[in-house]
């Protein structure tokens, strides 16, 4: 009898698993179906990550060329604001050489300070606006007076007063100029 109560005790545990058989079955698509939910939302999540990185690496680049710029800005506005308070200084230079004597020692010395002036401001690329006989430009010559002129056509430059200077693109100082009428 003990061996019919082993034989009914195993029918009832072979009857117990194909009953949790088909339960089991049921569950592994289910929970393939949740894994591949979360796979997915995990790659979504993943490509959002990277999305967002990437821009923040163009922001961060774009924001380190826009520094840079701003300070090439800034350096060549403050040079550019130096040579306006120095160039006073070779005007003056120039015109005591308009005046100077004839054959002095010193006023070839005073010429010679007036051209390494020059040359330095060349070499830090301040150049001088070349007005004379141009036509007229407001963005780079000041208008003192409006002249009638037979030698110079009308709208150009008959004589240059004060000399201008641009360091790049920019405008130190406009030159200061009579225009032919």
């Amino acid at each position: 009898m003990a061996e019919k109560m082993d034989k009914q005790e195993e029918i009832n545990e072979a009857q117990a698993a194909a009953e949790e058989t088909p339960e089991t079955t049921e569950q592994v698509p289910a929970e393939s179906e949740a894994l591949k939910r979360q796979l997915e939302e995990a790659q979504a999540q993943a490509s959002e990550f990277k999305d967002n990185w990437l821009r923040s690496q163009a922001e961060f680049q774009n924001y380190r060329k826009r520094v840079e710029r701003d300070n090439d800005s800034f350096k060549a506005s403050a040079k550019g604001e130096i040579f306006k308070k120095v160039l006073p200084v070779l005007d003056d230079l120039e015109r005591a050489l308009q005046n100077r004597p004839a054959d002095d020692a010193w006023a070839s010395g005073i010429e010679l300070v007036a051209r390494k002036f020059q040359s330095i401001l060349e070499m830090e690329g301040v150049k001088r606006i070349e007005a004379q006989g141009a036509a007229f430009d407001p963005n780079v010559h000041e208008a003192i007076s409006h002249e009638p002129s037979d030698e110079v056509e009308s709208g150009h430059v008959i004589e240059v007063v004060q000399n201008g200077y641009v360091l790049g693109e920019r405008v130190i100082r406009p030159a200061l100029v009579r225009v032919a009428q």
